[in-house]
């Protein structure tokens, strides 16, 4: 019998999610001197994951990327299983039928709680449901903020809780001509908000945002920003953070507060208020959020080790909707290891192992529900290089799918009633997409309901 990985026996791999880390590795297995058989599964029928429902709306450029994951798609040894969700509308044991390998890269979907009393209350969100709510994922169409309202506070300094000020911030201009979702494009049009608080428990110096996304802060048409003067001055130790050539981009990101602090844009409508060295302890309300209780802190350690500790002075912010954006942690599979600590399924290299720390034959993974929340879309091609290589180590010591014709699954599939999205049909839909977009003066008008998406491709 050939060697698997032979042009006679192509390695066969399930992917089990469309999103950079997945393409990344369907790209690393199909330009590998192994023959190999690449099948991705999604959930969703659309692919791409968080370059189409994580990146804003208003940084298109970012999005180019999706050229660099079609030519991985135009490879002959590529399959795509939209609309498939692997737990649900197949097994791992199915997969185990037909693949000699299941990698996963299904992210880290779910954000990381504050624990703090009120945190429930209506009213109270994660940044992940809001930037998913604006940028058209059909789970979270149907969610509902309430806009109508003066003061908007975002717990998280990172670039998510950027995004999530930024749009608030936008007027509906601004928004316009992006391929937001159009029923948050309304919503946001009806504002009422005119305050956005971004808190952070550290210091200017440890701000986890880059420098060109807190630059464009200033860049906004009808949005000034406001710091407070003792925030900008620095200890002892955070002052030797950024005189280091290693963090040159903390330097920067206190350079660009500094000048913030020095200019008058009171004209402005909106304000964005940029707070540094608090966090929420409790929010209030007698039904929804109505403030939040901030406590002070105060940085002590060696410079890069330093700690946020509460000081016990405290204070009340009036507050109609609440953000947390703190981190996020991957959602556990059944049959799969999963490290509650760092919320990831649990791996050395990309390899699963059980809980005597003993590899898992044939499971892998990569992204973000390998490594955590951490770097930015580029930074998962080496990452998934690293798994797609000790993958291919273990290429003689796995064992060899029984069924071999991913044909053969497709069929099954339909016949137990899953409408499959392969990627012709994906084209479809992302054609009709543009073309609503066209009459929009968008670049895109997303599809925000899964039968809206089939509805294009019919019985085809």
């Amino acid at each position: 019998m050939p060697e698997l990985g032979t042009q006679e026996r192509p390695l066969r791999v399930a992917i089990v999610g469309s999103g950079p880390s997945g393409f990344y590795a369907a790209d690393a297995l199909l330009k590998s001197d192994t023959a190999a058989q690449v099948d991705v599964f999604e959930c969703l029928p659309s692919p791409f994951g968080l370059v189409r429902f994580g990146v804003a709306p208003d940084h298109p450029k970012i999005k180019n990327v999706i050229r660099v994951y079609e030519k991985t798609a135009a490879n002959e040894a590529f399959g795509y299983f939209g609309n498939v969700d692997v737990g649900n509308d197949i097994t791992l044991d199915e997969l185990h039928q037909y693949y000699d390998a299941i990698l996963f890269a299904v992210g880290a979907a779910t954000d990381r709680k504050l624990n703090i009393s009120g945190e429930d209350l209506e009213g109270s969100h994660t940044a992940t449901e809001f930037v998913a709510w604006y940028n058209g994922h059909p789970d979270y169409r149907d969610r509902r903020f309430d806009l109508n309202t003066r003061i908007a506070v975002i717990i998280g300094q990172g670039n998510v809780a950027v995004d999530v000020a930024r749009i608030l911030c936008k007027t509906t201009a601004e928004l316009a001509a992006t391929d937001i979702a159009d029923h948050a494009l309304r919503a946001l049009a009806a504002s009422k908000i005119e305050e956005i608080y971004m808190i952070g428990r550290r210091g200017p110096a440890q701000a986890a945002f880059t420098e060109p996304e807190i630059k464009e802060m200033g860049e906004l048409l009808d949005c000034g920003v406001d710091l407070r003067a003792e925030d900008l001055k620095l200890n002892d130790a955070s002052r030797a953070e950024i005189e280091d050539p290693a963090n040159k981009r903390n330097k920067n990101n206190v350079e660009i507060l500094e000048a913030y602090l020095a200019r008058d844009d009171s004209a402005r409508q909106r304000r964005l208020k940029i707070n540094f060295f608090q966090s929420p302890t409790a929010l209030h309300g007698a039904r929804r959020v109505e403030r939040v209780t901030l406590e002070r802190n105060a940085l002590s350690g060696d410079p890069g080790r330093q700690k946020a500790r509460g000081t016990g002075k405290t204070e009340d912010l009036a507050c109609g909707i609440f953000f947390r954006s703190v981190g996020y942690r991957g959602v556990p599979l059944d049959g799969v290891p999963f490290d509650e600590d760092a919320g990831t399924f649990a791996n050395e290299q990309g390899r699963i192992v059980g809980s005597a720390g003993t590899v898992i034959p044939g499971l892998y993974c990569t992204g973000w529900i390998k490594r955590g929340p951490s770097g930015v879309i580029g930074t998962n091609r080496p990452d998934s290089a690293e798994t797609v290589a000790a993958l291919l180590a273990d290429c003689d010591h796995l064992a060899a799918a029984p069924r071999r014709d991913s044909g053969d699954l497709y069929r099954s599939l339909r016949e137990r009633g899953v409408r499959v999205v392969n990627y012709e049909d994906w084209k479809r839909i992302d054609a009709a997409e543009i073309e609503a977009g066209r009459a929009a003066g968008k670049p895109r008008e997303k599809f925000t309901r899964v039968a809206d998406m089939l509805s294009i491709l019919g019985d085809a």
